[in-house]
């Protein structure tokens, strides 16, 4: 009893340090757009498509990754449980039946002989003793040095970190299905160009195929007409192809079958509009789920070590046991603790398992403090590269228009020339195809620069995430916390 009171006096949990600035240094700003505020949380909604967001919407419900991460998510939550259920005394009901049937006979020298009616000589007499028996046993352990404690806090921020990768995979939906979604109407663009430009070669070809039979050209100029004419041609069902995989795609994110992909009426790419306020590197500390994730994993492993260091300390068990027969239950709840013991278990020699677990998740909360500082720092450098993409996207993308400008005036020149026989059809050809191969690279680079747009969205996060719920359709059990 003496030690009991002593260890009861002495003990003190153990509870990891708070640390302070675990991500390590970050920049004040970012390095091309200095403003502060918030960017919108339901990104998508900015490209002003009705179709768009309800495709989203659709996706964050039904798609098949997420749906997974819910179910990681109940396997999480029902571990917090059980650990937790380790801070309560175990009661265990152990019942008991026995039956006991005993026969004689008046004579037992006469059993199984005929009697005077002729039939076998019955037993006289039959004894039959039942009797009922209820036990119940209890053990629980004394959490002095916080070592459940911490198991329970460790499993909990488990939970969360768990809760936290699925807010990263919904982020991650939705800018797989906005992308997807670009890149369709992007391929249906250059389809209808395709369309278009196969007209117009075929009106060269027309054009040049006249003077050819009236014999003012030779025969080489509708030759490499018709080269450009059937390059076109093969181009299309390229493009028809890339759009079919785009939308399978698309219908796969969403929770469908490859052909049940959704309605999409849009055939021109909206252009984004400026970059909005995008606030500071140490924002994403809060916005990005992934970098939440990393730092509640590392708070996590904190207290798994407090748990190991904990697990070296002297253990002490209380257990009882109490068994009644039928007639003394009415004793059952009144006094059942008849038998009550304590067992004070000391580690003396284990081979150094317990101390190197301690070390092992030393080596845990480094790994830990590595990834959380990678995972920053990766997340500032996912919005620099965003931030410079689109602003040199968009330099691009006004020098091209220009280029283009100015190739449709030399085509314009060379075709002039070649009517009034001042040069062969080789300079009309090469501003043909300079003209025709850049309009199809600015529709490229512009689904780029909305490609740009999300890749910034998703770089910068949110708490949007924090808001998602599980599918009605899923059978969701444990408790979410």
């Amino acid at each position: 009893m003496m030690v009991m009171l002593f260890i009861g006096a002495s003990c003190s949990p153990y509870a990891p340090e708070t640390r302070k600035s675990p991500e390590g240094q970050l920049p004040q700003i970012f390095s091309l757009y200095k403003e502060e505020g918030a960017h919108p949380q339901n990104w998508w909604e900015e490209f002003g498509d009705a179709e768009l967001n309800a495709m989203v919407e659709e996706a964050l419900s039904d798609n098949f990754t997420l749906q997974e991460a819910w179910a990681r998510l109940r396997q999480a939550n029902a571990r917090v449980i059980q650990e937790r259920s380790y801070l309560y005394p175990d009661l265990n009901a152990i019942p008991g039946y026995l039956i006991r049937r005993q026969t004689t006979t008046n004579d037992t020298s006469q059993v199984g002989t005929t009697g005077r009616t002729g039939m076998p000589i019955e037993p006289v007499t039959r004894e039959t003793t039942e009797s009922f028996t209820l036990g119940i046993t209890s053990s629980y352990e004394l959490d002095l040095w916080g070592k459940i404690r911490s198991d329970v806090e460790a499993e909990r921020l488990t939970a969360t970190a768990t809760r936290e990768d699925l807010n990263t995979a919904a982020m991650s939906v939705a800018a797989e299905v906005t992308q997807r979604w670009v890149e369709i109407i992007s391929q249906r663009m250059q389809k209808q160009l395709l369309e278009k430009q196969l007209q117009n070669n075929n009106t060269y070809l027309e054009l040049v195929d006249l003077r050819f039979r009236k014999a003012m050209v030779s025969a080489l100029d509708v030759y490499q007409q018709r080269q450009v004419v059937e390059r076109v041609k093969a181009e299309i069902p390229l493009v028809e192809a890339q759009e079919q995989l785009r939308l399978h795609e698309l219908a796969l994110l969403m929770g469908k079958p490859p052909r049940a992909w959704p309605q999409i009426s849009r055939d021109e790419l909206p252009f984004p509009a400026q970059i909005p306020a995008i606030g500071l590197p140490a924002d994403l500390l809060a916005n990005r789920p992934d970098v939440r994730a990393a730092g509640v994993r590392l708070r996590a492993a904190d207290w798994q070590v407090a748990a190991a260091r904990a697990n070296r300390l002297p253990s002490l068990r209380l257990s009882g046991q109490a068994s009644y027969g039928a007639d003394q239950l009415h004793l059952l709840f009144d006094n059942w603790l008849l038998s009550l013991a304590a067992n004070l278990a000391a580690p003396l020699f284990d081979g150094k398992r317990r101390v190197a677990e301690v070390d092992r998740t030393k080596a845990v909360v480094d790994e830990r403090l590595l990834a959380y500082r990678r995972t920053v720092l990766t997340a500032i450098k996912e919005v620099e590269d965003a931030l410079i993409q689109e602003e040199k996207q968009r330099e691009h993308i006004k020098a091209l228009k220009q280029q283009i400008e100015t190739a449709r005036k030399a085509l314009n020149e060379a075709g002039e020339r070649y009517l009034k026989g001042l040069n062969d059809y080789l300079p009309v050809l090469t501003q043909l195809l300079s003209v025709q191969n850049l309009e199809r690279d600015l529709i490229r680079r512009q689904a780029e620069l909305i490609i740009d747009r999300v890749s910034l969205f998703r770089a910068l996060g949110g708490t949007w995430m924090n808001d998602l719920q599980p599918n009605k359709t899923m059978k969701m059990t444990g408790v979410m916390e």
